[in-house]
């Protein structure tokens, strides 16, 4: 660790006397103002905002915090073998992260989880710092797709889940719709198959761009051995759920299964 934190000169972060909700705080008043710009079409606002976030001390704080502490994986490193543990350490990280050193995404590592059907996932798993950049970039990015979203989409996003999505399919097929048919699918290895170009071109000229390019990029690395990523977003990164929806953002409208203006829902005829 002191590898790469060796040219932090200003300690400022004392990590026992940090004041959570005034960090929340900061952090969701932004984000809060990224949707609102996002729906009037201001787009010059949101990236002024998103910058805003980026930078932010506290939008660093809670992404340190959630990856050295909240997320399952604060235990796991990545191929540096990097581990942040200590109250210490993490405002070391911290003071580190928002001076935005130039920093070169390393390659994931993969492991593989068992699956109900026997196989196994590949998990891919980001160093520390890139999982500590990751969020927060997240922070920014999200709000602005969180408004643009379809209202019937579920999965990985906040406030939202399995549950809300169950009540949903209740509501839509009791016996008074007037819809006919459903459909049960599965994207076969959605994650690995993301079309890098694709993507970047939803993501347009937001200010982390260059970023996420890196993680996608990266690589991993397996047995020992860097392997490339000419597709797809790897599991086990912190921002990529929300890659993924991004991706895969106005999938039931080129289906014609429905159609959204203002907010509303209209079945197709």
């Amino acid at each position: 660790m002191q590898n790469h934190f060796a040219n932090v000169t200003q300690r400022t972060t004392d990590w026992q006397s940090v004041n959570w909700r005034k960090a929340h705080g900061i952090v969701r008043n932004l984000r809060q103002r990224i949707f609102k710009a996002t729906r009037n079409n201001n787009w010059k606002r949101v990236r002024s905002l998103q910058k805003l976030l980026l930078k932010s001390y506290s939008n660093v704080l809670l992404s340190v915090r959630r990856v050295t502490q909240i997320n399952a994986g604060k235990r796991t490193p990545g191929i540096d073998k990097m581990l942040i543990k200590t109250g210490p350490a993490k405002s070391q990280l911290v003071d580190w992260l928002r001076l935005w050193h130039p920093w070169q995404s390393l390659a994931a590592k993969r492991v593989y989880i068992p699956k109900q059907n026997g196989n196994h996932r590949p998990l891919g798993i980001p160093s520390i710092i890139d999982r500590c950049y990751q969020a927060i970039v997240k922070e920014a990015l999200e709000p602005c797709w969180e408004a643009q979203f379809e209202p019937t989409s579920y999965g990985f996003r906040p406030s939202r889940s399995a549950h809300d999505a169950i009540g949903h399919i209740y509501v839509a097929a009791n016996v008074h719709t007037h819809k006919k048919w459903a459909v049960d699918a599965d994207i076969a290895g959605c994650f690995d198959h993301i079309d890098h170009n694709f993507l970047l071109k939803q993501i347009g000229n937001f200010p982390g761009r260059r970023m996420i390019v890196q993680w996608l990029k990266a690589g991993y690395v397996e047995n020992g051995q860097r392997h490339p990523t000419e597709a797809g977003t790897p599991q086990g990164g912190v921002i990529s759920p929300l890659l993924a929806n991004i991706a895969l953002h106005g999938m039931e409208s080129a289906l014609g299964i429905f159609r959204y203006r203002k907010g509303e829902i209209k079945r197709e005829r």
